[in-house]
């Protein structure tokens, strides 16, 4: 009988521990940071103030929800050099480096915005030039974090910076910023959400936990 109670709690219980943790399912609102190679793009392993591309480079943006670089959102568009630089020819001094800018989707947008549409642009800066000096050039106003986290391109969003939101896309207490879990960009600084302690649903979990402890004991007893 108590082998009997004891499967009878693990079968209620399981369901409940594992709708806790989906849950606590969360992803980060950002723009990443992308280098094309070849006809393919790859996550930037740096931060564009700290990346310098070549002349001829292909770079791109892409904002979007999402938990970390395995799962980010590539940038969408037109992504050829020829094309995006066919207007602007080589200048002595100068690298030319194409940038693809993806504003992302309306269901990744904050709260009241809306993304505007893709663009790309070609941007001429000196030899030495960083990638966010590229962008800058092309793309204003840009708007950066305390820590140089990129949070803002051609002024969107209007505001928020690496937020943690819901894996339903809507905004939940930020606990720390995207670049606390490994973006583009340097580290971002945490965001108090008020208060550390135990979340409801873990609350919740515990107390369906008790619950179900004791009628399992109950019955053990009742049938003894």
């Amino acid at each position: 009988m108590i082998r009997r109670a004891t499967v009878l709690f693990l079968a209620a219980l399981l369901p409940l521990l594992a709708g806790a943790g989906q849950a606590q399912a969360a992803g980060y609102r950002y723009w990443s940071f992308w280098e094309r190679d070849g006809s393919a793009w790859t996550y930037a392993t740096v931060g564009p103030s700290l990346s310098r591309p070549a002349d001829g480079d292909v770079q791109g943006f892409r904002f979007s929800v999402s938990e970390d670089s395995g799962d980010a959102a590539k940038p969408r568009g037109a992504a050829g050099f020829d094309t995006i630089c066919a207007k602007t020819p080589a200048k002595d001094g100068t690298k030319r480096v194409a940038l693809v800018i993806d504003f992302g989707t309306p269901g990744d947008a904050p709260s009241g915005e809306k993304p505007p549409a893709g663009r790309t642009a070609c941007a001429q800066v000196a030899e030495d030039a960083t990638t966010a000096e590229a962008l800058a050039s092309v793309a204003k106003p840009l708007r950066y974090d305390s820590n140089a986290l990129l949070c803002a391109i051609a002024g969107y969003p209007a505001k928020g910076c690496g937020e943690q939101v819901a894996t339903d896309g809507k905004d939940s207490s930020p606990t720390e910023t995207a670049g606390t879990a490994g973006t583009a960009e340097t580290a971002g600084t945490a965001e108090d959400d008020g208060g550390s302690g135990p979340s409801v649903g873990l609350i919740a979990g515990a107390a369906v936990v008790v619950v179900l402890g004791a009628a399992a004991v109950w019955q053990v007893r009742r049938r003894a």
